[in-house]
C-alpha cells in the first residue's frame, strides 16, 4: 500500500484513482475510511471484499454538504416535520460526527445499502477528507478502513498494517481528532429521532436541538453500520470489569481513567485518560485497543463510568469489544 501525502498532488492521484473505479484508504476526523464512489458498484464490490464485510450491513456516503447529501436522498417523499429535522441538524452540526439515515433515490446502488429503502449520509469534519470529496465531485462510501469486525484505524499506519496489499493507497491525514465512528440516527417522518449508534455528537445535543428526545432505535433489524453486538474487536479476548485492581497475571490492561499504579500486569497498561476526560479517551480508545492486542494477551478493560455525552459511544465501543463473536 501506497501512503499519499494530503496536499494537492497527492489528493489528484486519490481523486483520479477513485473516478476510475478504484478503492483507497482516507482520513476523516472520526476513523479512516475505505472509499469508494457511491454511483461505482464494481468499487463497492471491491470494499465489501477488502473489509471481508458481509454483504448485509450497509455502507455510509461521505458529502461535502447537505445539497450533496440530496443526490444520495430523496427530499421529494420527507415529510415536513423530517425535512425540518434535517435541515437543523445540517446546519448546526456538519460537517461533523453525524450520520443521518433516510430514504434514498432509486439511483443509488442496492449495494451501498444493503438494500435497504433507506441510506446512511454524514459530512466529515476533515480537510483532507473534503478536499478529496471536492475533487471527486460525488459522495463516496466510506466504511473503517479495517477488516470487518476488527478495531477501527485511527492513522494512516493502522491501516496500512490492516488492510496491506487489498488496497493501492492511503491518504495520509494524520491521527483522527475524535477517534470514534460517528453517531447514527435515524429521522422518522414525524421528525423523531432514533438513536442507531452512539458516536462523536452526543444524543443530547440532538435532543436540544429538534426540542424532542432522542428516542433508543437499537436492537430491532440492521439499518445502519455498528449495530452488531461483536464489533470493533481486537482478536485476543476482552474482559469488562468495573474496576481494575491489583495483580492482574498475564493479561493487557486498558484502564479507562486515574492512575495505573493500582494495577500490575504482565503485559501493557495503558490509561485512556488521567483525569478521566471522555474527548481524550475517545481519541486514544482504538489505538490502545491495537496496541494491546499486538502485545497477544487477554485484556482486561474498565467499563467507562460515565454514559452522557462521548462517554456514551465509550461504553458502546468497548462493549461491543468484548462481546462475543457468533
Amino acid at each position: 500500500m501506497i501512503v499519499l501525502p494530503p496536499d494537492e498532488s497527492g489528493i489528484r492521484i486519490a481523486a483520479d484513482h477513485l473516478l476510475a473505479g478504484g478503492i483507497l484508504g482516507m482520513p476523516t476526523e472520526t476513523v479512516y475510511g475505505l472509499a469508494a464512489v457511491v454511483w461505482r458498484t464494481d468499487a463497492i464490490a471491491s470494499v465489501f471484499a477488502a473489509k471481508e464485510r458481509p454483504l448485509f450491513d450497509p455502507l455510509i456516503a461521505h458529502v461535502v454538504d447537505v445539497e450533496q447529501a440530496w443526490t444520495v436522498w430523496d427530499r421529494d417523499v420527507l415529510e415536513a416535520p423530517a425535512r425540518e429535522a434535517v435541515e437543523r441538524l445540517t446546519a448546526a452540526l456538519w460537517p461533523g460526527p453525524l450520520t443521518l439515515v433516510l430514504p434514498r433515490r432509486e439511483a443509488v446502488p442496492d449495494l451501498a445499502t444493503s438494500g435497504l429503502p433507506t441510506a446512511a449520509v454524514r459530512s466529515p469534519d476533515h480537510p483532507v477528507a473534503r478536499s478529496l470529496i471536492a475533487a471527486v465531485g460525488e459522495p463516496l462510501v466510506a466504511p473503517s478502513a479495517n477488516r470487518f469486525g476488527r478495531v477501527s484505524p485511527t492513522t494512516a499506519e493502522a491501516v496500512v498494517a490492516e488492510l496491506g496489499d487489498r488496497v493501492p493507497y492511503v491518504l495520509d491525514g494524520g491521527p483522527c481528532r475524535v477517534g470514534l465512528e460517528s453517531t447514527v440516527l435515524a429521522i422518522e417522518p414525524d421528525g423523531v429521532p432514533r438513536l442507531l449508534r452512539p458516536g462523536g455528537v452526543a444524543a443530547e445535543r440532538v435532543a436540544e436541538l429538534l426540542g424532542r428526545p432522542v428516542r433508543d432505535g437499537r436492537g430491532g433489524a440492521i439499518e445502519a453500520p455498528g449495530q452488531l453486538a461483536s464489533h470493533y474487536a481486537p482478536s485476543v479476548p476482552l474482559t469488562l470489569v468495573d474496576r481494575a485492581e491489583g495483580e492482574l497475571g498475564r493479561v493487557s490492561a486498558l484502564l479507562a481513567s486515574g492512575s495505573a499504579d493500582r494495577v500490575r500486569a504482565d503485559g501493557s497498561v495503558v490509561v485512556l485518560s488521567e483525569g478521566g476526560d471522555a474527548a481524550e479517551a475517545a481519541r486514544r480508545l482504538f489505538a490502545a485497543l491495537r496496541e494491546l492486542d499486538g502485545a497477544g494477551l487477554p485484556i482486561v478493560a474498565e467499563r467507562w463510568p460515565d454514559r452522557t455525552g462521548l462517554g456514551h459511544a465509550i461504553a458502546d465501543r468497548l462493549e461491543r469489544a468484548a462481546a462475543r463473536r457468533p
